[in-house]
């Protein structure tokens, strides 16, 4: 029993009145939801629990329906972040592999370049049958007032000095000093190279030199030859060092000066620097790549023809300005005489 304390209920006996109150009211429910639970079973269609239902369902739906349409939003939201990381995942994961498509692509592009180089010096070797060793570009010009080039082989692979190189494209230098496993090459834009050269087409027979600007300049071919621009310059085989006939350049113009003995001609190397990397040193030549004494001769006619055509046209220039003085001299004779002769009729 709840007592008094100073005019009021004492907080215990409040307490113990309200749990019982509650327990009370849940027992009520209880019941009742027994109660109703199996008069709704037993009940046929169109009684009172039915209609109930019925108002019931009337009543929620709307509800239901709204919140569906106001979850739904974000139910959707949901799913497109969910997409989102799977798809920055998967995004990821693309890059990744492209990254690595790209790598393998850029090495058997690097590969097939290198296999087609490596082609075109076989068929190079294989065309002009050259005995040589295959070689690599490991460094350019170590000094600003030169043109070679290292390669990654040297005398214990049986190179040497003097040994002639080419590339792919022709003929490129030749080697000037030789280590136990490098070489240095100078090159034929060099300015200190020179190598024995005639124009394919005509067989014209000259020097081919370096200079500066890396211009080829090909010398001592003489004015009576043909030569045009676009004509093939290769090696004449001459001197014994390079085989004959491998290419060197394009003319790239003919110039004649007056009274020279020689062109004035440049040629365009068909090797540069910036495609040099595979090479071949030619280790020794055949008697078929050498030069033959025909070639010998037809060289040694052509400079004395040119030194010929030199003398012959002093001697010409010399004549002609003896005749032109001869003949002043007759023709002032003939009129002094004459004059003479008609002043003494008319005395």
């Amino acid at each position: 029993m709840p007592t008094l304390n100073g005019g009021g209920l004492s907080s215990s006996g409040l307490h113990k009145d309200n749990s019982g109150s509650g327990g009370r009211l849940a027992v009520v429910f209880v019941v009742l939801s027994l109660v109703m639970f199996t008069m709704s079973a037993r009940e046929t269609n169109g009684g009172f629990f039915t209609t109930v239902r019925a108002v019931y369902s009337t009543v929620t739906t709307p509800v239901r329906y709204v919140g569906v349409i106001v979850t739904a939003p974000f139910q959707g939201l949901g799913n497109v972040f969910a997409n989102l990381t799977a798809s920055q995942k998967s995004l990821s994961e693309l890059k990744a592999e492209n990254e690595k498509l790209k790598a393998r692509n850029a090495e058997l592009e690097e590969a097939e370049k290198t296999s087609e180089r490596l082609e075109e010096l076989l068929s190079l070797q294989s065309t002009y049958k050259l005995k040589s060793k295959a070689a690599r570009i490991i460094s350019g010009s170590t000094d600003s007032w030169s043109d070679t080039v290292t390669i990654d082989k040297g005398s214990s692979s049986g190179l040497a000095v003097g040994m002639p190189v080419t590339d792919s494209r022709g003929a490129i230098g030749q080697i000037v000093s030789c280590g136990a496993t490098s070489s240095t090459v100078r090159l034929v834009t060099d300015e200190n190279s020179s190598v024995s050269a005639m124009v394919q087409s005509s067989r014209a027979q000259g020097i081919l030199s370096g200079s500066a600007d890396g211009t080829l300049h090909l010398k001592l071919i003489s004015t009576d030859s043909t030569v045009k621009v676009g004509d093939t310059v290769v090696t004449s085989g001459l001197g014994g060092v390079f085989p004959k006939g491998l290419p060197l350049g394009t003319v790239m113009s003919v110039n004649k000066s007056a009274g020279a003995l020689y062109y004035e001609i440049a040629v365009k190397p068909f090797s540069t620097t910036e495609n040099f990397e595979e090479v071949l040193v030619i280790t020794s030549l055949t008697q078929d790549q050498r030069a033959t004494s025909d070639d010998i001769a037809a060289a040694d006619a052509q400079e004395s023809k040119a030194v010929k055509g030199g003398s012959d046209s002093s001697t010409s220039d010399s004549s002609s300005s003896g005749t032109s003085e001869s003949d002043a001299s007759g023709k002032d004779s003939s009129s002094t005489e004459s004059d003479a002769s008609e002043k003494s009729s008319d005395d």
